[in-house]
């Protein structure tokens, strides 16, 4: 019986061993596994980040491509400055000037005929001081009524086509006519307005400005040490406008499908794009008061602040729109997911128009139940159509933006109202 227990153990069963080295090679192949999604959150990242810097340059070039390089939106862009009154100042201070360098007053008072001299003198009669300040108060009150006119601003919008913009004589330095630049500076010709003024002079009694030589002055739109500069980046960014604003779109949607937690991604997506086009903004307004502080002592610098605004007018609306678009999809997504926080808001949100609807003893039947299948998409669609409202509309304002807001919220509380399955809906405490 001993020699019985002196005998070796007789070997594992084969299955058993065999189930043991499938766990063992399951192991090993999942080893290599772990590092995946940390790679591909390390590229879902930096996705994320090369979107984020791209979209002040895609807001930057699309407004170069479609406002600046298109003279029917530029045009549309400039008209409004022609009943701007800081513009129509800073002109009629230049026309008068310069209308007033050429009136040689003792020369010209010799030689008004005896026909004209009592036209002259009732018109001068009602004017205070030397007479070389009483005929410039008059050429001035002239000027400041022409400028004023519908005149003026045909003459404002055909200046503006006929030079093919300003802004891109500014910054692509080509073409000619009434647009030029020089030392860094763009300026509008006025010899169009002189020419009209000069007319208004003599048809109120002052014949001799018909022997006013034909005149030009500028009438500065931008002036900047980095005009020169922007020459070389402005026909890029015109190239590109089109095609950067898709890229940053490709990367910020290829940088959410790569993350693991796509949900997270998008809200971490749409926020940072936001935060590149609020970075813009802040640019704009900083620029803005250093630009009109660096701006020569002759330059009107209410008419340069309405020029500037003009000009950057779009660039700030979209701005705007990608900023609300951001925060829009973000708190959308993230109350639709799983998180404790979300689920307490919509608990409150739900709840709330759940006992409104239960006090008023409505029920939704069959309308309230396929309201309570579709919701998730019925909401979601209410956010892409409001994204889309604010994405057409041509210029919108802060208060614009509000009212989509509070539009789609609206629709929203309506959806949540038709919800009915039937069940009792009670308040959420926040708790």
């Amino acid at each position: 019986m001993e020699a019985d227990h002196d005998q070796p153990k007789p070997p594992k069963d084969s299955a058993e061993l065999e189930e043991l080295r499938a766990r063992v090679a399951v192991l090993e192949d999942r080893a290599p596994a772990r590092h995946r999604p940390r790679a591909r959150s390390y590229l879902a990242v930096l996705l994320l980040l090369v979107a984020a810097v791209l979209t002040p340059l895609s807001i930057v070039s699309s407004w170069a491509k479609n406002q600046i390089g298109d003279t029917d939106n530029y045009v549309a862009m400039m008209a409004p400055l022609a009943s701007d009154p800081d513009v129509q100042a800073a002109v009629t201070d230049r026309v008068t000037g310069a209308v007033m360098q050429h009136l040689d007053v003792k020369a010209l008072l010799s030689e008004v005929s005896p026909a004209d001299r009592p036209v002259l003198d009732k018109a001068l009669s009602k004017l205070n001081g030397p007479i070389t300040t009483g005929i410039s108060d008059f050429v001035h009150g002239t000027v400041e009524r022409f400028v004023a006119s519908d005149a003026f601003a045909t003459i404002w919008t055909d200046l503006n086509r006929a030079a093919q913009s300003a802004a891109v004589k500014a910054l692509s330095g080509s073409g000619g006519g009434a647009v030029k630049l020089t030392d860094d500076t763009v300026t509008i010709d006025l010899a169009p307005v002189i020419d009209r003024v000069k007319q208004r002079l003599v048809d109120r009694g002052l014949g001799v400005a018909a022997k006013i030589p034909e005149v030009h002055t500028d009438f500065t739109v931008l002036t900047s040490d980095s005009v020169g500069k922007a020459q070389r980046w402005f026909r890029a960014l015109q190239i590109i406008g089109f095609w950067l604003p898709l890229v940053t779109v490709v990367l910020a949607t290829g940088g959410v499908l790569l993350a693991v937690r796509r949900r997270r991604a998008l809200v971490t997506a749409v926020l940072v794009v936001a935060a590149g086009a609020a970075v813009l903004g802040l640019a704009l307004w900083v620029g803005r008061a250093f630009y009109l502080d660096s701006l020569p002592s002759g330059v009107s610098q209410p008419a340069a602040g309405s020029v500037f605004d003009a000009l950057v007018g779009q660039m700030r609306a979209l701005v705007r729109m990608v900023v609300t678009l951001g925060v829009m999809v973000a708190l959308a997504a993230w109350l639709t997911g799983d998180g404790r926080a979300a689920g307490r808001v919509m608990a409150m949100w739900s709840g709330g128009i759940g006992a409104v609807r239960d006090a008023a003893g409505f029920t939704g039947g069959p309308v309230g139940r396929w309201v309570h299948r579709a919701r998730r998409p019925l909401n979601w669609t209410v956010v892409v159509v409001a994204a889309a409202v604010l994405v057409a509309w041509d210029r919108p304002t802060g208060l614009v933006t509000v009212w989509i807001a509070l539009c789609a919220l609206f629709v929203l509380a309506v959806v949540e109202f038709l919800d009915d399955d039937s069940s009792p809906h009670l308040a959420v405490p926040g708790g």
